[in-house]
């Protein structure tokens, strides 16, 4: 365990408040989309246009940065695809997130210096997996969220055994899909709305009935049969970074800040807590209330179905409360619960429907009087105001969704000013009598078109009565740097003994090299500057790509009904903020995307539309 290094931590960023939120609680890289090929169209989501100054924010800030192009890519949309490429080259990206192979193949041509990451939508699950990936050119594959921590020991066994080095991505919270990763067509063939095309309709979330040889089955208050506990591998820590995994990835495009906030910062402590004794118990609670549907190790800890999928609810809840033991005179809620229970906090309480496809009636509201009862059971008073309790029967299930102490610290660790990154400037100084004083900058990490030097207006003179520079004076007045992203390094002196220069040039010096370094980002990364356009040799239509087109053209659209051919997707729900899923209707099959369209990836696997086996 001591000699195991940390892992990335690698939060999701929907929208700039969450990457803000993301980065000021200790993420070392996020992961976002922009306006196409993302697999959360949903999400508030950046624009292309917005990538230069998006990395630029984070690189100063000592953060990578993971753009997701992770859905599958159709041969007429080859031109945009290479567009936004090179437009992420051109901005700093780190890394592509990708799902599609062709799209992999095309990203090796395009921008063989970007590096590629195997999506989780690529369902990897084996070492042939794995090295597939890398022949693609990936640098890092993220797994399939099926395996377990077995799994991951035996994966890396394999992978040593044919002395294939890649580092392993694996998800450690949030919410988890009941297919596999990449394969779930459940929304396209219910509605035309591809998972795999950033428009997944949540249909695993609905109540469902257990019809068996014509009869139902009665399951109590078991509905949501294809709903799984939110992923929670907060507790496994240990054993994730012993199996050697590189990154850890917290799922969340379509959460608000302060649930990235959150479940970020516990993570962080989490890992930097490894090896202490430091109590970290009500770092778990924070997990519940930012977002839960119930929260569970997933596959980690191995196949147990039951435990996955509850089947009682799948919507937000908090933690776990108790059950209504009784109703007592005067609108007092006894209720049984080893947790706490304060004024103020927000209670919800479930009553059944009388059809099982509808969900449960819901009541609840904020704590407005606690009184002590006997056996463990507190009694309570919901408010403000008078409640309709009259559907309440003991036995209703309860659940604490709210806690305004703990909200106010999410809401304070979602608006802290995330941190500069100071990084050093080592220098070379130089020069001689009656000529100016010299700085030169050898390098710096992250910007490019070194060497850099200023010099100062007024020449070196003779010290009189032993006044000169030293490196004593040459420290304190360089290494005033408060305020900048910069602080002094070492420094190189290349000056004869007894060379005297005002200190106002010194500082002057030192103001004229932290605006030059100023100038040289803002020329890196230019904020808002036109993104690059594919040229006529990045195209579609050139050899290095059209050798990869289906021969046949795609078949003809697929429509839902009511739909006009040729009519143009409508506008996504913004939901960053939202704390969940989106709010208000979200958008159509974009047309020619139904069930029928051929995506490129699958002429790549076996050189024709053929669909991989089923699991």
């Amino acid at each position: 365990m001591a000699t195991s290094p940390l892992p990335e931590l690698l939060a999701p960023a929907g929208c700039w408040e969450s990457l803000k939120a993301a980065v000021a609680n200790g993420a070392d890289a996020v992961y976002f989309g922009v306006e196409a090929f993302n697999a959360r169209l949903r999400a508030e989501n950046f624009r292309q246009a917005d990538l230069p100054e998006l990395m630029a924010w984070l690189h100063r800030r000592g953060v990578k940065g993971c753009l997701t192009v992770n859905v599958l890519v159709f041969p007429d949309e080859l031109q945009q695809a290479a567009e936004l490429l090179l437009a992420a080259r051109a901005a700093g990206v780190d890394a592509l997130i990708v799902q599609d192979i062709g799209l992999a193949h095309l990203a090796r041509q395009l921008v063989p210096d970007l590096a590629l990451h195997a999506s989780t939508q690529m369902s990897i699950t084996s070492a042939p997996g794995v090295a597939m990936a890398a022949e693609l050119g990936c640098e890092r594959v993220v797994l399939a969220r099926e395996l377990s921590l077995r799994d991951l020991e035996r994966l890396r066994s394999q992978l040593q055994a044919r002395n294939l080095a890649m580092p392993l991505e694996v998800f450690v919270h949030g919410a988890l899909c009941v297919a596999y990763s990449g394969q779930c067509l459940t929304s396209e063939a219910l509605g035309q709305r591809s998972a795999n095309r950033g428009e997944c309709a949540q249909a695993c979330r609905l109540p469902y009935q257990l019809i068996v040889d014509g009869e139902e089955r009665d399951l109590g208050e078991q509905r949501y049969l294809l709903s799984p506990q939110d992923l929670a591998a907060w507790d496994l820590l240990p054993e994730l970074v012993g199996a050697g995994v590189a990154s850890l990835k917290i799922e969340g495009r379509l959460k608000d800040a302060t649930y990235v906030a959150a479940v970020t910062d516990a993570y962080r402590q989490g890992l930097d807590r490894l090896g202490t004794s430091q109590p970290a118990h009500q770092l778990r609670q924070h997990l519940e209330l930012s977002f839960s549907r119930g929260l569970g190790t997933g596959w980690l800890q191995g196949v147990d179905h039951r435990r996955l999928v509850h089947g009682r609810w799948s919507k937000k809840r908090g933690p776990w409360l108790g059950r209504l033991q009784e109703l007592e005179p005067g609108d007092w809620l006894l209720l049984r619960s080893a947790r706490p229970i304060k004024p103020g906090d927000g209670l919800v309480f479930e009553l059944p429907a009388a059809d099982p496809l509808q969900p449960p009636r819901e009541l609840g509201g904020r704590v407005m009087a606690v009184e002590p009862r006997p056996k463990g059971c507190v009694a309570l008073r919901l408010g403000p105001g008078r409640l309709d309790l009259s559907g309440l029967r003991p036995g209703s299930p309860c659940w604490l969704t709210s806690d305004p102490q703990l909200e106010r610290h999410f809401q304070r660790l979602a608006t802290q000013e995330p941190p500069l990154k100071r990084r050093p400037l080592n220098l070379r100084i130089s020069g001689s009598a009656g000529t100016p004083l010299q700085l030169e900058l050898a390098a710096v990490d992250g910007l490019v078109g070194s060497p850099w030097r200023v010099c100062s207006e007024q020449p070196l003179q003779p010290a009189l009565g032993g006044g000169g520079l030293t490196r004593a004076t040459l420290e304190a007045q360089l290494g005033r740097l408060g305020g900048t992203p910069w602080i002094l390094g070492a420094l190189q002196l290349e000056l004869p003994e007894q060379l005297f220069l005002p200190v106002a040039q010194l500082n002057q010096l030192r103001r004229r090299l932290v605006e030059l370094l100023a100038q040289v980002e803002d020329q890196a990364a230019p904020p808002g500057g036109t993104p690059p356009q594919a040229s006529a040799a990045h195209t579609c239509h050139c050899p290095c790509i059209q050798h990869r087109l289906p021969s046949a053209p795609a078949p003809a659209p697929a429509h839902r009904a009511g739909a006009q051919p040729g009519s143009a997707p409508g506008p996504a729900g913004s939901t960053c903020g939202s704390g969940g899923r989106g709010s208000g209707a979200s958008r159509p099959a974009a047309p020619g995307r139904g069930h029928g369209a051929r995506p490129l990836a699958r002429w790549h696997l076996a050189g024709g539309p053929a669909d991989r086996a089923p699991r």
